[in-house]
């Protein structure tokens, strides 16, 4: 009897169970679901396309929104030899083959679509080698990466290509591809409205993952229609895409601080619950907590940075999970608390203006003289003891001399930091009446 994949090619026959993500591709750019904004006719491929002009691209995208396949259609679309390979599995005596049989290829008139999946594992040496075969038209290089190209890839390699970011797939495009799903398998979902929504959600905007929810569930023998409640006993719920060494991690926690300096505490909670779903570490949000309460409240609110410190001491002493909801209750104090950055401005501007003017000694009327000969050299002369000038305010300059008086803390007219601008106007007054 012959074995099942006794075939000339060595491959399994058409006759062998194809998964639904495989019969499912789809044959052509139109047929894709979703990525409007890379295909559409005014979009960047579709003027490519119709020009007959394609660059080298780079897909930045997370999972399952189809870069391979529109690679593999690009392809197609041109007339190129479609050549796939994995910056995971291939080192340069590989890549060293892929390019000479591309070069080969040319010679015999047929040009060559390399397709690098996660390309930016390869490093620095081994980008570099794709250059001399891209600038000679041996290989139109279609990269795709989850990282973000502009940390990951050579400048050298970036300018040689366009990066087009491919989207996660809306709700609507999910249920797009699960009817198509449907029609291909030739009966429905045993599920009910809201426990379809809910396979939706599960997918979490990739279309891989949600064909093989579907896989599963259609699979199941049932009678009637499944709820939310049952799909979720009989499928585990899918972990949310969080890298906390990449993009999500650095997306996420943006997104948080952002949440807070705008006052919205319902946003701030529900990221930094995306956070911690994710697996990130509380003491990495305890820290990035107290942060926002000394460079977006200051001190509009000095309350907030010992709010911040004692939560993150109280998450230290309860640990998890009950300490996060200390954290929870700081990040809700900062997201209402009167927001000032005043110092944390101010403290930038000093910084700049040392750097500017770092070798100035001080005023020669502020420094000690412990020694005659610095008293010969006028240290200290016409020092003015402030706590005995009038209203305890001598007005004296103390920045280096010959040096321009700058204006560093500007403090804004919200919270505590009002108190602190009715002061400064008041001793900025008292200065100028001072030195006349």
């Amino acid at each position: 009897m012959a074995d099942l994949f006794d075939t000339p090619d060595g491959k399994a026959p058409d006759t062998a169970p194809r998964p639904l993500a495989d019969r499912l591709r789809p044959k052509t750019l139109g047929e894709v679901i979703g990525q409007e904004q890379v295909l559409g006719p005014d979009a960047p491929l579709g003027v490519m396309l119709a020009s007959g002009s394609l660059s080298s691209l780079i897909f930045w995208g997370p999972p399952g929104v189809g870069k391979t396949t529109i690679a593999r259609l690009l392809a197609d679309e041109t007339n190129l030899h479609f050549v796939q390979i994995s910056a995971i599995f291939t080192g340069v005596p590989e890549l060293r083959k892929v390019f000479e049989a591309a070069r080969i290829r040319r010679q015999n008139g047929q040009g060559t679509l390399l397709f690098v999946d996660e390309i930016h594992r390869f490093n620095k040496a081994q980008q570099d080698g794709f250059l001399p075969h891209m600038e000679d038209g041996t290989i139109l290089l279609v990269g795709a990466t989850t990282e973000n190209p502009s940390f990951e890839l050579n400048a050298a390699v970036l300018s040689r290509s366009q990066v087009l970011v491919l989207e996660r797939l809306s709700l609507a495009d999910l249920e797009r591809l699960a009817q198509r799903a449907e029609k291909e398998m030739d009966r429905a979902l045993p599920l009910n409205g809201h426990a379809r929504e809910a396979l939706l959600e599960m997918a979490d905007g990739d279309g891989r993952a949600l064909l093989n929810l579907i896989e599963q569930v259609a699979a199941w023998k049932v009678d009637g229609k499944l709820d939310s409640e049952a799909l979720a006993k009989r499928l585990m719920k899918r972990a949310a895409k969080y890298d906390k060494s990449g993009d999500e991690h650095y997306n996420l926690i943006s997104a948080l601080h952002k949440s807070v300096r705008g006052s919205d505490p319902d946003a701030a909670l529900y990221w930094f619950a995306r956070m911690l779903e994710g697996g990130e570490d509380p003491r990495f949000l305890a820290r990035r907590i107290t942060r926002m309460s000394v460079e977006d409240i200051g001190l509009a609110d000095p309350q907030a940075q010992s709010v911040c410190l004692q939560s993150w001491e109280t998450y230290e002493r309860l640990g998890s999970p009950e300490g996060e909801l200390a954290l929870a209750q700081a990040l809700v104090y900062l997201a209402l608390a009167p927001k000032s950055n005043g110092v944390y401005v101010g403290y930038k501007a000093a910084r700049k203006a040392a750097r500017k003017t770092g070798s100035e000694p001080p005023p020669k009327h502020i420094l000690n003289a412990p020694t005659s000969l610095m008293a010969d050299q006028g240290y200290g002369d016409g020092y003015q003891y402030d706590h005995d000038a009038e209203d305890g305010f001598s007005g004296q300059d103390y920045f280096p001399e010959g040096m321009k008086r700058p204006v560093m803390y500007q403090p804004v007219e919200r919270g505590f930091e009002r108190e602190l601008k009715r002061r400064l106007d008041y001793f900025t007054k008292l200065r100028l009446k001072r030195n006349g």
